[in-house]
């Protein structure tokens, strides 16, 4: 049986990074969803890399297409230290027509399709592919060698969802030994598990090939005219219904929260609501997500920046955080912070109220405003005693309202404000940004 170290040598890990993410609304309007800001420091993508890392993969291709200019400044900056010499890389594989000069990418297998040549210069036994847009903890280690024991080509992993969420998944059903014996891309009506009739086996995203394998099913892809080369539509369903595919259980190698090793966190951040919630257990007493644990780090890119500061007011009131994260480089004034993440380099004036609340870097809200159940992407400023997530009708007109109640509030959302309401801008505050904003 070959070590953990061994199989992970031989291993080519691919990040598919291209996705636009519409469901997020204006935070993919400049950035692809795995560059979108998450968790008070770091970008959604960090997570799947870092799994690499961790799991002694360092062998690492980033697959872009979408509005990649914030993604790959983000992997150049914070993602460099990968040594050559020791036979280290992380490349950048944008969609460049590779293969023809009519299309870009037309499906994740096409976009694996188009890169073949480099994947084949790297000569690995093994390729996992991962969608670079979930948040979790996983040794990838685990699974390939599940993978092998196994002895199929294919390996997906999986996770029980509750069935109202899994329409948005592949669903999967599974045999006492794991094979995969249905498959159904993103079904209206997800069939259950034998064993619960309220949740559904989902497919995670994450598969491991035998890389011979992978290109053979791959080149045969290509020339199928009415493919829609996607693994999930047309590769996995007719390898299941050749017994080629075994499921990978994800409780096998989830990293567990070292306060509570019965929680399995997978999250799909891929709505408003779903992002929201996700960062507010950051900021929660006890987390289900651990982003405190040595052993198992994020990795990101960090910009040097000063510690984060709370001071009084100019009246003598001081400033309170509960169940908040402010990240390096925030300064705080006489304001009441609850249930917040605070990304660095953050303004709160005083007199202000910030409740349930993801504030993205380099944001500035003045004077006694009032926020509430807010997603505040980069760089917005925020006029004094503006009020936010309290009025419904008031909301929707300027901002996005969401359906489970979350204001999402833009730079561009702001610039129209002004031009239609401009008597709230008058008493704007001549506050400058203790650090130069980055272009990404």
């Amino acid at each position: 049986m070959q070590s953990a170290r061994d199989v992970v040598r031989q291993t080519m890990a691919l990040v598919l990074a291209g996705g636009r993410g519409s469901r997020l609304k204006a935070l993919t309007d400049t950035r692809a969803k795995p560059s979108v800001y998450f968790g008070g420091k770091y970008r959604i993508i960090d997570f799947a890399l870092s799994n690499c890392v961790n799991s002694g993969i360092t062998g690492i291709g980033v697959v872009t297409q979408y509005k990649s200019h914030s993604l790959l400044r983000h992997l150049q900056a914070g993602w460099s230290f990968f040594r050559n010499q020791m036979n280290e890389y992380i490349d950048f594989l944008p969609a460049s027509q590779r293969t023809d000069e009519e299309h870009w990418y037309q499906g994740t297998a096409d976009a694996i399709y188009q890169n073949i040549d480099i994947i084949k210069d790297h000569k690995p036994k093994y390729v996992l592919i991962l969608a670079g847009d979930h948040i979790y903890k996983m040794d990838y280690a685990a699974m390939i060698l599940d993978h092998i024991k196994m002895g199929s080509p294919l390996t997906v992993a999986c996770i029980p969802v509750p069935k109202d969420q899994a329409r948005g998944f592949g669903v999967m059903n599974v045999d006492q030994d794991w094979l995969v014996t249905d498959f159904v891309e993103k079904p209206l009506d997800p069939p259950t598990m034998p064993s619960n009739p309220y949740m559904s086996l989902a497919s995670m995203g994450i598969y491991v090939f035998d890389a011979e394998f992978l290109y053979e099913i791959l080149s045969r892809d290509a020339g199928n005219r009415d493919s829609h080369h996607d693994f999930g539509m047309d590769i996995i369903p007719p390898l299941v219904q050749q017994r080629m595919v075994h499921a990978h259980d994800f409780t096998k190698s989830c990293i567990r929260n070292r306060g509570n090793t019965d929680i399995v966190f997978w999250r799909d951040v891929g709505t408003v609501d779903a992002y929201w919630e996700a960062n507010m257990d950051i900021a929660s007493i006890q987390p289900q997500l651990d982003v405190y644990d040595f052993n198992w780090p994020i990795w990101t890119n960090q910009i040097q920046l000063p510690p984060a500061k709370m001071v009084q007011d100019i009246s003598g009131s001081s400033s309170i955080l509960r169940n908040s994260v402010a990240s390096a480089g925030c300064i705080i004034s006489g304001s009441s912070i609850n249930q917040t993440l605070l990304f660095n380099s953050c303004r709160v004036h005083s007199n202000c109220f910030l409740s349930e609340s993801v504030i993205m870097p380099f944001c500035i809200i003045h004077r006694a405003c009032r926020l509430t159940k807010v997603v505040m992407d980069r760089g917005c400023e925020i006029p004094r005693g503006m009020i936010i997530g309290e009025d419904y009708n008031a909301d929707s007109r300027r901002f996005y309202r969401s359906e489970g109640g979350v204001t999402l509030v833009t730079r561009a959302m702001l610039a129209k404000l002004r031009q239609t309401e401009p008597e709230l801008f008058e008493d704007f505050d001549n506050y400058k940004a203790p650090v130069a904003m980055p272009s990404y």
